[in-house]
């Protein structure tokens, strides 16, 4: 039994079965693939959470805390550009981590990615939902309060507590129309998704330059507000648990991973696509939270749509506040889109293996899609959008992110020591310190998460664990292939 859990696949296994499973349609380049990661980057985390995370943990330092969480963000996405050069398939961290820590770890982080990639989609469709809805009221349209909020909320002590609200309708309709577009196609949902990308990179552009002129410093002092006493508000304390939580802007990249078996090359252009997705991203991200803050006080931002807030005090800027909505909407749309896309790819690999029913590794024969895990993604999104809010949803994306770039960084250091000559087209540089680095920041952050979102995913990981005993451990096919390490 100790030696099932501890069993590693190696790098050809892996890419074999890949190939000889069902197939994909290798249609993404670099340029899509980077598109990809800004697709699912660039939305909630700077519309929405960066505006919660200002309010209660950073003040104006916001920015630094994109920043410390794009270092540690950086440092996993250089480890995943060497092992998605070396091991292209569907899957991206499950699938490193099966190649290098072995199957129970390999099964934590892949049931891990999941809670990830379905908590990201539902946390972005709960923004979604708020910017609609201030979108309406602006045109005089009021939705009923109970249909547009979450039933359940955080409570005092970070207890979860019930709300009248019923039903977050709008975020469970966007979740439904983009699982249907990614059943019916990866070339669909990447031609629409760079559309969307273009388009509110533009707007973002247009927010960061028209809002210059109407910063007013004295929004940032203290830069830093002093602690409140209260763990994590305020102060250094809540400087690291905001980069904490932001690091829920940074997952998209991940995407661009996960998609590698649909890339033409994906040797040269997934880490391409990686790399310059983070970049770009990084760079709007801490410019977008430096003008916010600066054109009203942080203390304003604890809303669903930060952005239109900081508009609405400047009257003379109410000929954005529509464009801005729109590209926040669009914004929103694109990374709900690719996190559906992400997550039924990681089920996938994980089907492959035999830890998931055959079902979820099946592909539709007209779409070339991984049709029942999409529809079993879209169906957990829908549920967690239209009943939790966004601060607890984002939180367990983090956490869930957090401990899967923390694997990723630690498996390219055993694949150095264990698979040597195996041929990597790119490299980490400077591997023990980078790879060191990356799994100190990373597995750092997430002691700075509030405890009970420690308690949520230690809930998420036994239930995880049942499953795998009940089923995974049976049916793993890894002693089949006797590819253990």
């Amino acid at each position: 039994m100790l030696n099932q859990l501890l069993a590693c696949k190696s790098v050809e296994t892996i890419t074999r079965q890949a190939e000889s499973g069902p197939g994909l349609s290798r249609v993404l380049n670099a340029r899509a693939l980077t598109s990809i990661g800004l697709g699912s980057m660039i939305g909630s985390g700077v519309f929405a959470l960066s505006g919660t995370v200002a309010a209660e943990h950073t003040g104006p330092a916001v920015t630094l805390a994109f920043l410390i969480a794009a270092v540690g963000c950086g440092l996993a996405a250089i480890c995943y550009a060497e092992l998605a050069s070396m091991i292209p398939v569907a899957g991206s961290a499950y699938s490193y981590t099966y190649a290098t820590l072995g199957e129970a770890v390999a099964w934590f982080v892949g049931w891990n990615l999941s809670l990830e990639y379905m908590m990201s989609a539902a946390a972005v469709a709960v923004s979604w939902s708020g910017y609609v809805v201030n979108l309406l009221e602006g045109l005089g349209i009021h939705l009923p309060s109970a249909l547009i909020n979450a039933p359940v909320g955080k409570g005092p002590g970070h207890s979860l507590v019930t709300t009248d609200a019923i039903v977050n309708v709008p975020a469970v309709l966007i979740v439904v129309a983009l699982t249907w577009l990614c059943y019916i196609g990866i070339k669909q949902s990447a031609r629409l998704n760079n559309i969307m990308v273009v388009i509110k990179v533009a707007i973002i552009v247009l927010f960061i330059v028209a809002g210059l002129a109407y910063i007013d410093t004295a929004n940032w002092r203290p830069y830093l507000p002093p602690a409140t006493g209260e763990p994590g508000a305020f102060g250094w304390s809540g400087m690291l648990t905001g980069a904490a939580i932001i690091f829920f802007a940074y997952i998209g990249f991940d995407t661009a991973a996960t998609t590698a078996q649909e890339a033409r090359n994906p040797q040269r252009d997934v880490p391409i696509g990686i790399i310059a997705a983070l970049v770009i991203s990084t760079v709007l991200y801490v410019a977008m939270g430096a003008v916010m803050t600066g054109m009203v006080h942080y203390s304003k931002l604890d809303v669903a749509a930060p952005a239109a807030v900081a508009l609405d005090a400047h009257p003379e800027l109410i000929w954005l506040g529509v464009p801005v909505k729109i590209g926040a909407i669009i914004g929103m749309t694109s990374v709900i889109l690719m996190s559906i896309l992400g997550q039924p790819r990681i089920f996938m690999a994980m089907a492959r293996d035999g830890l998931l029913p055959p079902s979820m590794e099946r592909v539709h024969p007209k779409y070339h899609t991984p049709h029942y895990a999409t529809v079993i993604t879209g169906l957990l999104a829908c549920f967690f959008a239209g009943i939790f809010p966004i601060d607890v949803l984002g939180e367990l994306v983090s956490i869930g992110i957090l401990l899967a770039f923390t694997a990723v960084c630690a498996g390219v250091l055993v694949l150095r020591k264990t698979m040597p000559d195996t041929p990597r087209p790119f490299r980490v540089p400077a591997a023990p310190f980078t790879c060191t680095a990356g799994v100190i920041v990373c597995l750092g952050l997430t002691l700075f998460l509030p405890r009970d979102t420690w308690i949520r995913l230690l809930v998420w990981t036994v239930v995880g664990f049942v499953v795998y005993a009940l089923y995974g451990y049976r049916h793993s096919k890894c002693r089949d292939t006797n590819s253990g390490a």
